[in-house]
């Protein structure tokens, strides 16, 4: 069977049981659990919570940099009854892993941002307690995303070395689930949305393992029918609808039933946000209205918790955008978890959501390699690029199919920051794009950032976006301190470059941010102090409030966070428009004073 990706539910038909908790761990530097057959048993195992990125919560060098593979294990108790299929959804595992039931090779998963399901149906034991393990790798290579390389220290330790600016945080990162659904089930479904005036048709599409009929039913808030039809795939008008949009994110509920002889043989419940989202001329339209997007790039990463999920923190992030006046934000470099979507639905905030293809380029530092003059490492000129290709359309595959029934993404992003400047980079992402489009059936815009290579008279790959996305570090990489009035001037001249081509072509910026201390106050400004944040952010309005073609400005960074040690970062990132505990700095006030005009 094809494994369903749908997020967990409780109803008459399902049911999950949360496998979250303290798990044994073992590193196995020398590779030798295969072998030994660590699957059967941890020969020297240590307690650590699930989920949960392990580097921040030990106090070794050699635990928080672990390199290679690791291994966890759990066990669960099985009840007697088989009258339903087990499934195991893990939500994320990075990067890769086998996973082993009693002993058994039972599966594998490459891609450590997106969730995978495993049927054990025909091999767990019912009545009995059960053992599940998995080994796990966090190397990273230039054949799968996010890219890097990894290197051998002469004690024979490994260390990862990524081309792209954030910790590499490890381990099961988000929550693993046993689920209990029915032999025969919904396996997935997708939505498509038309306004006729007042009203908006759905088109529905629903995929289930079995010949049983489909009913799709779609309710209110209130709990009232606003629809219903009978069929795998069909439209559903609802009268006077009410739309989601930013300031009034309101969602009906929609619930697909399989029935045999009036009774459900399984039920899916969901949110849904009647609106569309399309590209006229250089405008971003949002159920037919131009958009201006304001907001952030983030990352998923706090003190201690690393890259898991939390929901205490991730609606102090929500409150924190909406008091800046944010309505989008992008999920850089990589899928966030789920659950950061559901939110986004509630709260009506947009998101570009970003399959984590980044570091393309092979370089420690690019973020500073593509500064002026710019670097070209050939990336795409490799034997190795095809397995890097499948490895990519896989990602793509798992979050659009994960994400496309938010209401809260409006646009899917194929990279981050490639080298785009000769024809390989274009014969790579070409077919990327075009499967991503056959893969949504809401035909979401289609983009990818750009770095500073990427000018219009060099980049072989911004033909392929639906619109332009730009990350720009004029008056930090580039020309900063006392030379930002020339950083500005080199701006405008790239800007003036761009306008022709943005005569019918939306342009966004999705980073732009300078390195800031929370502590440092200096007048008149140097970098790093409060005062030049502002001063940068001021330039770089400036110049975007001169070209109407520009649609949005995602600044960057929402928050401080943490990335490799280096000599160009104090303790990670410090882009960030808050400190990494989610206290503002003097840009925030900044950026609210914009953004809530």
């Amino acid at each position: 069977m094809k494994e369903s990706l749908l997020y967990p539910c409780v109803n008459a038909c399902r049911s999950f049981a949360s496998l979250d908790g303290m798990w044994k761990m073992q590193f196995d530097p020398e590779q030798k659990g295969t072998e030994e057959k660590w699957q059967n048993g941890l020969p020297d195992s240590f307690m650590i919570p699930v989920p949960s990125s392990f580097a921040d919560l030990f106090t070794e060098h050699e635990k928080r940099d672990y390199c290679g593979d690791f291994w966890y294990e759990t066990k669960f108790f099985m009840d007697a009854d088989s009258s339903k299929r087990a499934v195991l959804r893990f939500c994320s595992v990075t990067h890769r892993c086998d996973v082993y039931l009693n002993g058994e090779k039972i599966g594998s998963h490459e891609g450590g941002f997106t969730p995978f399901a495993i049927d054990i149906s025909d091999c767990v034991r019912y009545g009995e307690r059960n053992r599940l393990s998995l080994r796990v790798n966090n190397e990273l290579n230039a054949m799968s995303i996010p890219c890097g390389s990894t290197s051998i220290l002469s004690d024979g330790r490994k260390i990862a070395k990524p081309y792209f600016d954030f910790f590499n945080y490890s381990g099961i990162q988000r929550s693993v689930y046993l689920l209990r659904i029915p032999h025969e089930s919904i396996i997935d479904y997708d939505t498509e949305i038309e306004l006729s005036g007042k009203d908006a048709e759905i088109r529905y599409r629903v995929e289930t393992d079995g010949e049983n009929e489909v009913i799709a039913e779609i309710f209110t808030k209130d709990g009232k029918k606003a629809g219903e039809r009978t069929g795998k795939e069909g439209t559903i008008r609802i009268q006077d609808a009410r739309l989601w949009d930013i300031d009034d994110p309101y969602l009906y509920s929609v619930v697909f039933r399989i029935v045999k002889d009036g009774q459900d043989i399984d039920k899916y419940p969901a949110k849904l946000g009647v609106r569309t989202v399309r590209i006229s001329g250089n405008r971003i339209l949002l159920n037919g209205k131009e958009i201006y997007l304001k907001g952030y790039g983030k990352h998923e990463d706090f003190e201690v918790i690393g890259r898991t999920f939390n929901p205490s923190l991730a609606v102090r992030d929500f409150e924190l955008m909406k008091w800046t006046g944010a309505n989008c934000f992008r999920t850089s470099h990589y899928p966030y978890a789920e659950e950061w979507y559901q939110l986004a639905d509630e709260y009506g905030f947009l998101i570009i959501d970003e399959v984590p293809a980044v570091g393309m380029m092979r370089s420690l530092m690019n973020f500073a390699a593509a500064g002026a003059g710019g670097k070209d490492t050939r990336f795409f000129v490799s034997d190795t690029v095809s397995l890097l290709q499948e490895n990519h359309r896989n990602a793509l595959e798992e979050m659009i199919i994960r994400d496309k029934n938010h209401p809260s993404v409006i646009a899917f992003s194929i990279f981050n920051e490639p080298e785009t400047t000769y024809p390989e980079a274009r014969e790579y992402f070409a077919p990327l794009f075009d499967f991503a489009k056959s893969l949504d059936v809401q035909k979401r815009p289609l983009t990818g950032a750009l770095l500073l290579n990427s000018t219009p008279d060099k980049c072989c790959c911004y033909e392929l976006c639906d619109f332009i996305s730009l990350n720009r570090y004029y008056g930090w990489y580039i020309s900063g301190g006392s030379d930002i009035g020339e950083a500005e001037r080199m701006f405008r001249r790239e800007m003036d470059a761009w306008a022709e081509i943005c005569a019918d072509k939306p342009l966004i910026f999705t980073e732009f941010g300078a390195d800031t201390s929370a502590f440092e106050h200096k007048l008149p400004s140097v970098m790093w102090s409060q005062e030049y944040q502002n001063e940068y952010y001021e330039m770089n309005f400036r110049v975007m409030d001169s070209y109407d073609f520009v649609c949005g400005e995602l600044v960057w960074n929402f928050a401080d966070f943490q990335t490799t040690e280096g000599i160009m970062r104090v303790n990670g990132n410090k882009k960030g428009i808050f400190t990494r505990n989610r206290q503002p700095k003097d840009a925030a006030y900044l950026l609210r004073r914009r953004w809530k005009q």
